[in-house]
């Protein structure tokens, strides 16, 4: 039987591992669930960016330079958009991208749910992952900050690509969490798996919503499966993103083996840190997480395989 393998994963950082770990474990079967909590709505579509990234990654389409979005796009709709004075114009969606949305919106405006319109867009992009979000209910991260000495509450993209968080996040509150509820397959791919990964993505606004939506967290705690996450701080400092802000609102230090304990022991088995934080192994283990020291940059689908191969090791021993 196929290893089945579970990774619960965000955007960029998430989809560059699932890379990797594709190349590291070419017959496992692997099931991917999808934060959406840094879904939007825009200009009347529902755009679904960590899901879309992922999807995009694996399927040979995203934009390598940044990350997110297509390559070789255009953005002639955008502009007209704005020369209508419709926008926001602080969010960057091309003229390719927009035909995901669009057919996104279609099928979820004729009944579809979120995790069917997943599958049927995923048949266009065989990304080799079955593609699931955590939830056909809505869920968006919002974010507290002080603007002006006036205290707001904004979506997370306005946050993080407007604001580009420069300034501190005071409070992160995934709305629509706590009465979502799990995709089909979300419990089942838990259940059955024989290993579940927690990759390098955003602790609090990726994985963290994920585990937010009831009865997830709880479905991985109680797994039969090793839960092995990799750091996404390395020498105190996230590798990209503002994990750090994020991190600081919910009183979480931006360390390596402080990230391990806000996980807990309850939900991991296994943690790797980077070779630079590997001084700080003895404070996992003490939390009663077993930890290893291992290259975390994803400089190259060689190495983010390297890391994904580390992460099943550890798997396999903490299992034993």
């Amino acid at each position: 039987m196929r290893m089945r393998i579970v990774v619960l994963a965000g955007g960029i950082g998430g989809a560059r591992f699932l890379r990797g770990l594709r190349s590291a474990a070419p017959e496992a079967d692997v099931t991917v669930i999808g934060n959406t909590g840094d879904d939007i709505h825009l200009f009347g579509l529902k755009v679904c960016p960590d899901l879309d990234t992922v999807m995009y990654t694996l399927g040979g389409g995203i934009d390598e330079e940044q990350g997110w979005g297509r390559r070789d796009e255009s953005f002639r709709v955008k502009s007209e958009l704005a020369a209508y004075g419709v926008g926001p114009e602080w969010f960057g969606l091309g003229d390719r991208d927009f035909a995901t949305h669009i057919v996104r919106t279609q099928m979820l405006g004729a009944g579809y749910p979120l995790s069917a319109v997943t599958e049927a867009l995923c048949t266009r992009w065989n990304p080799g992952v079955r593609l699931l979000p955590m939830s056909d209910d809505r869920v968006e991260t919002h974010v507290a900050v002080t603007l002006d000495g006036e205290r707001r509450v904004i979506h997370f993209q306005e946050y993080w690509v407007r604001l580009r968080a420069s300034v501190d996040a005071e409070a992160v509150v995934p709305v629509g969490a706590e009465e979502a509820k799990p995709a089909p397959g979300v419990l089942q791919a838990l259940a059955e798996a024989d290993v579940i990964l927690l990759p390098p993505s955003n602790p609090v606004v990726s994985i963290g919503t994920i585990l937010a939506v009831p009865g997830i967290r709880e479905a991985v705690a109680s797994a039969a499966a090793p839960v092995v996450g990799l750091s996404p701080i390395v020498g105190g400092a996230p590798v990209r993103g503002m994990a750090d802000k994020v991190l600081a609102a919910v009183g979480v230090e931006s360390t390596a083996a402080a990230v391990a304990r806000h996980y807990g022991a309850g939900l991991l088995d296994g943690w790797l840190v980077d070779t630079a934080d590997a001084a700080s192994a003895p404070e996992v283990e003490e939390a009663g997480i077993r930890c290893l020291a291992v290259p975390l940059m994803m400089t190259d689908t060689g190495a983010t395989a390297a890391m994904a191969r580390a992460a099943l090791a550890l798997a396999e021993e903490v299992r034993a």
